[in-house]
């Protein structure tokens, strides 16, 4: 459960104060002069930048040969001597060294380098910033191992891993003492059981979600996809999995410790993160349900910015569940130890947001409240018109939720030479993500739904019930609004991860057996490698690189499946460990010149649990650079040949990360 908002200012929030355009034309003509002067100054420092040079680079040796001793030898025009080495042209910007890595101290067993405790104190308070995702710099970048704890052992199989995990896994007793009463989690002996209860839910998560589904349809397959705002240890995802429903459970690296950890060591789909200043990072329309259990979540702040940002998130009809203060009130707020007038102030409030979001309110019954969003926005446009109300975001990409999501030529300074209009380009797209940086930050005002031709149709169209939804060709691309996707494509894509996955079943044994639950996808296009894993017992995290030139993840969540937006070059909001199979699809021949894979690498193996499996799908000169770094990561791994033959260039690496722990000594961070 999230930590109360206490820090939270009392004035509205109020909206970054949006530049002269006058001062905006005048730095971009600044920048436009500085980028030229840089191009013909680097022209000028490089005369000898020639057509033979580019040819050189580009392992067109002309008349080139070498010597046995190395030196390079200019050949005559006419020489028959035919070159066989090879010119291949990947060139990968990682260490130029490949040794052991050592293991990290002790104290780094839990760290999460973009959600680092000590960094975060440096940043602002306001709106709980400082909790928000602050990656350390390049310099601060560790080298290292991350270390599991002493006496580590691999997790209960699903679905026993619900009910229990290892106390040596997670050494943290706190949760134990501090929400006994609650029923949240209990001790006994060398394991944690979860009994499944929590703070709003005293019969336990199952018969409060039966008291949910009394009040909407849970079980029909018309809601798959949930969001749990401020999620404690996931109990109501855990259980919301029994109906068929997959749920995104976040929550803050707090005071609560470890509670994604644990909710990740259950086998129950979750993330850190935290309702701040900035967007969450699934796209718009990704959601059918919306909960907050006591989330503490301050929704009559700040103009409505959070409800705003759920708006933004959830399905045109999808349903926003809200249990706890201030709801119903009358008859609990003595237990709540508020005053009526306090608590009627704030349901008042949560009632106008709602409003002026054109939701309509299901019902209230008890301590639940559910709200339903519009299947489109023709009332609301019409009330706009009278009203002058709600406020309509302008100009803005619903989908956009981070902070480096346009920044597709970031990696152009990583290139040998600029011509003087290559060096404004990359100055031009170097200002413009610096501009559009400011629009992942929250906003409080409606997000227009697509446009319909009739009252009756649902924005952005329609989908499918659970399970035909999976494999139903997605309103995203029906409509052509995925550019280069096509339903023909679409069709493909599931045929060939269908016949990958099957691969897989026979050179990787436990797949199908339980021995994976935790899975990720790094880069998942459309889904297909999720979707052919629905029949194994297993859940998968669809990441969608931000550097990809597919803005595909709003397709996967009309699928039916989760996941979340992501750089590579930085690192996953998750604890250590917490993932048994991780998928990694052409993921470095994107990232290869934007960053040292390295540092990926050792993200993944921070992320992938001791024993963990990793499958890498990718160029044959880019896999033999990765299996040279791995093995100085203690994986022991193998390059196989593609399923259709070793004729085709694709190859496959399987990895496995070793059993090793690290030695009790201090305290973990």
């Amino acid at each position: 459960m999230a930590k109360e908002y206490s820090g939270s200012p009392k004035h509205h929030h109020r909206l970054e104060a949006k530049r002269n355009p006058l001062t905006w034309i005048l730095g971009v003509s600044f920048l436009c002069i500085l980028f030229y002067v840089l191009g013909a100054w680097q022209r000028s420092s490089n005369p000898n930048t020639t057509q033979f040079s580019a040819y050189n680079r580009g392992g067109c040796d002309s008349h080139v040969t070498t010597s046995d001793n190395g030196n390079a030898v200019v050949g005559h025009p006419s020489s028959t001597n035919l070159d066989f080495a090879s010119h291949h042209q990947v060139v990968l910007n990682s260490s130029k060294t490949v040794s052991q890595f050592p293991s990290c101290d002790m104290l780094f067993s839990e760290y999460t380098p973009c959600q680092d405790k000590v960094r975060g104190r440096k940043f602002d308070r306001n709106m709980l910033k400082y909790r928000e995702r602050h990656c350390p710099a390049k310099e601060e970048l560790l080298r290292c191992l991350i270390p599991a704890p002493p006496q580590y052992k691999t997790p209960f199989k699903w679905p026993q891993s619900r009910d229990y995990a290892w106390y040596s896994n997670i050494p943290h007793r706190e949760l134990s003492i501090e929400k006994a009463i609650q029923n949240w989690i209990q001790l006994e002996g060398n394991r944690f059981r979860f009994p499944g209860g929590g703070t709003m839910f005293p019969r336990g998560a199952d018969a409060y979600i039966d008291d949910i589904g009394r009040l909407i349809p849970l079980t029909d397959g018309t809601i798959r996809t949930a969001i749990d705002t401020g999620c404690g240890v996931a109990s109501f995802g855990a259980y919301l999995l029994n109906r068929n429903i997959l749920t995104m459970s976040f929550a803050p690296r707090d005071t609560h410790e470890a509670q994604v950890q644990f909710a990740l060591e259950r086998g129950v789909p979750a993330m850190i993160g935290i309702m701040g200043s900035q967007r969450l990072p699934y796209p718009a329309r990704a959601f059918d349900l919306a909960h907050c259990s006591r989330c503490l979540i301050p929704w009559k702040k700040y103009d409505g910015l959070y409800l705003a940002e759920v708006d933004r998130i959830l399905r045109p009809g999808g349903y926003w569940v809200l249990s706890g203060p201030p709801i119903h009130w009358k008859k609990f707020w003595r237990g709540w130890e508020r005053t009526r007038e306090d608590l009627k102030q704030e349901q008042d409030a949560i009632e106008d947001v709602a409003k002026s979001l054109c939701w309509k309110k299901v019902i209230e019954k008890n301590d639940l409240s559910v709200w339903q969003k519009p299947i489109n926005h023709v009332e609301c446009f019409r009330s706009k018109k009278v009203l002058k109300a709600p406020h309509m975001c302008e100009s803005d990409d619903p989908d956009t939720a981070w902070y480096s999501h346009w920044c597709p030529s970031c990696s152009c300074f990583l290139l040998d030479t600029y011509s003087d209009i290559h060096i404004v380009h990359c100055g031009l797209i170097f200002l413009l993500s610096f501009v559009l940086k400011r629009y992942r930050n929250l906003e409080a005002c409606v997000i227009p739904l697509p446009e319909v031709s009739s009252s009756d149709d649902v924005a952005g169209g329609a989908i499918e019930k659970w399970p035909e939804r999976a494999y139903a060709v997605p309103p995203r691309i029906r409509s052509g609004s995925t550019p280069g996707v096509t339903a023909e494509r679409f069709v493909e894509d599931n045929k060939l991860w269908k016949e990958r996955v099957a691969h897989y079943k026979r050179i990787i044994s436990p797949l199908p057996t339980g021995r994976y639950r935790n899975i990720m996808d790094m880069n998942a296009y459309l889904g297909g490698f999720a979707a052919a894993m629905l029949n194994y017992p297993v859940w998968v995290m669809n990441v969608v690189p931000i550097n990809s030139n597919h803005d595909t993840l709003g397709v996967i969540y009309e699928r039916g499946l989760i996941g979340t937006y992501q750089d590579w070059c930085e690192a996953f909001s998750t604890y250590p460990r917490t993932y048994d199979l991780i998928h990694a699809s052409g993921l470095f021949t994107l990232y290869q010149n934007r960053c040292d894979i390295t540092y990926i690498l050792l993200e993944m193996d921070r992320i992938l649990r001791p024993e963990g499996t990793v499958i890498f799908r990718d160029t044959v000169e880019l896999l033999v650079k990765i299996q040279s770094i791995t093995d100085g990561m203690r994986w022991k791994s193998q390059i196989m040949d593609h399923e259709s033959g070793p004729f085709n260039p694709e190859k496959i690496l399987v990895a496995v990360k070793t059993y090793w722990t690290g030695e009790a000594t201090q305290k973990q961070l």
